[in-house]
């Protein structure tokens, strides 16, 4: 295996650093896609794995204004490497979230939820009532578009693969404020017009899968409508007809966070906006963790090997 568990001295806390003892760190696709090689930011080697988790800060430098110990951080970018029990980092490395939200929420929120966001919020100005379509609606961020569009009235068509435990994933979508659930199969039927008498069809599609889903769904997006296509799960070009440019001027777009943290590294307005409204839902109950399966830094072999099943609906957490 490419991964050991090693122990390490903590390094020393120089002025502007902040010594952390981290709680829990998520296994994500775009962290397995780094360790694979096949993904646009690589660590130089030895590196520590994982991009997002949730610590506390234990002591900080002289010079460290922002942070104080006990309080809750989670990385500010990609490549922190938080699949370990203590790190020490450069404060602007690091965010600080509040304590008063539930820890694993904490763990989940700076690459899932924060993506759904500006998903949501950057390419079509959506009122309540209009809809969204996405697919692989059951990932990490498929669980946060469901609910942040409910909690802004934006109502939400989510495209799911059929599996055996279909009713079951059905029920749990729904229950977080899911309006309609789809399989592949389905939007190709005539059926799907049925939907579309009590909701109306999407300005805004969002695409992780790639290949014939992106087709698919393309059809029911409305004239000068977009599409974000922000992961290829299904390792598949984007594929459009020739019609759906011409004679409903579809747009195609792109998004990646980290490069919206890159480009908005300046702009702390628009990264606090975004932490305050994400935690704000997380108080009120309307954004919660995805469903969690909690790991021992020591199992972490099992969980590395569980996250890489196909139709897993749990998202595996180290407990550090």
């Amino acid at each position: 295996s490419l991964f050991r568990l090693k122990d390490l001295e903590v390094p020393k806390l120089r002025d502007s650093d902040v010594h952390v003892k981290m709680l829990a760190a998520p296994i994500n696709p775009a962290d397995i896609n780094m360790i694979q090689g096949t993904y646009a930011i690589l660590s130089p080697l030895p590196a520590v794995g994982g991009n997002e988790g949730v610590g506390e800060v234990l002591e900080v430098g002289s010079r460290v204004s922002a942070l104080k110990p006990g309080d809750w951080v989670v990385p500010a970018d990609a490549g922190l490497g938080t699949w370990r029990t203590r790190g020490v980092f450069p404060e602007e490395m690091l965010l600080k979230v509040p304590r008063d939200i539930p820890v694993l929420c904490a763990a989940t929120l700076s690459v899932n939820p924060c993506t759904a966001f500006r998903m949501l919020t950057d390419f079509e100005t959506l009122a309540p009532g209009d809809s969204v379509i996405q697919n692989a609606a059951n990932s990490g961020v498929g669980q946060a578009v469901i609910q942040i569009a409910r909690a802004s009235g934006v109502k939400t068509i989510n495209v799911v693969r059929d599996r055996p435990d279909l009713p079951q994933l059905v029920e749990r979508l729904m229950a977080l404020g899911a309006d309609h659930v789809v399989t592949e199969e389905m939007l190709r039927k005539p059926e799907m017009k049925d939907i579309f008498k009590g909701t109306p069809k999407p300005r805004l599609a969002l695409n992780c899968v790639g290949g014939k889903s992106t087709t698919e769904m393309l059809r029911h997006l409305q004239p000068k409508g977009t599409m974000v296509t922000y992961g290829g799960m299904a390792k598949q070009p984007v594929m459009v007809p020739v019609s759906a440019f011409i004679f409903r001027d579809v747009r195609l777009r792109g998004f990646w966070m980290t490069q919206w943290r890159k480009d908005h590294a300046q702009d702390q307005e628009s990264m606090a906006g975004m932490m305050d409204a994400l935690c704000q839902l997380i108080r009120r109950g309307q954004l919660t963790a995805p469903a969690c399966t909690e790991v021992p830094l020591q199992d972490y072999g099992a969980a590395l090997e569980a996250s890489m099943k196909p139709f897993v609906s749990s998202k595996q957490i180290l407990l550090l």
